[in-house]
């Protein structure tokens, strides 16, 4: 493992299913979840949840590039997100569960922008991409109880992660 860790930031609906597909990826040191793009200082989920902070609710990991490139956890980031749903994620609606990749370098943002295109370009999704590439903002870690959910609460996660489950394997298991 290098000595050089980079951070990567996703949201792509409820944070508890996100986390799941990128925790076992080599080079993936640390994955919190949290809350990102809004205006309130050290928002609570509450606050996030009535809409009225901007934040959206999303990933950041801590990871390896030289075991696992940004551009690979972009790939597989469009593959656990519905990217022409901006209103929010399967059964979670609303702007704080809006499809985000947020960038911290211009490489990033150009390795964001070129996987869009390109899947853009692909006969996988008839609609249009219309996940957002954003500077990254200030990441809030949300309140503990949220963090690795999927490993605390097996069959909520399992239940809250069926629509999203189902979509991945209609359009990428083919």
């Amino acid at each position: 493992m290098s000595e050089q860790l980079d951070t990567a930031i996703f949201a792509g609906g409820c944070f508890w299913c996100m986390v799941a597909p990128f925790d076992s990826l080599p080079g993936i040191v640390k994955i919190r979840s949290g809350y990102t793009g809004g205006h309130t200082v050290d928002p609570t989920y509450e606050e996030v949840s009535s809409h009225t902070t901007g934040h959206t609710e999303a990933v950041k990991i801590w990871f390896d590039p030289s075991l696992y490139s940004y551009e690979q956890l972009v790939a597989t980031y469009w593959q656990v997100t519905d990217p022409t749903d901006a209103g929010g994620q399967f059964q979670d609606r609303g702007d704080n569960y809006r499809p985000v990749i947020f960038v911290n370098s211009a490489e990033q943002r150009a390795i964001a922008e070129k996987s869009k295109t390109e899947l853009q370009a692909t006969p996988i999704f008839a609609q249009p991409i219309v996940t957002t590439i954003e500077d990254a903002q200030p990441f809030y870690e949300a309140e503990e109880y949220h963090q690795d959910f999927y490993k605390k609460n097996k069959s909520r996660y399992e239940a809250e992660h069926a629509p999203r489950a189902e979509f991945e394997k209609a359009h990428w298991d083919k």
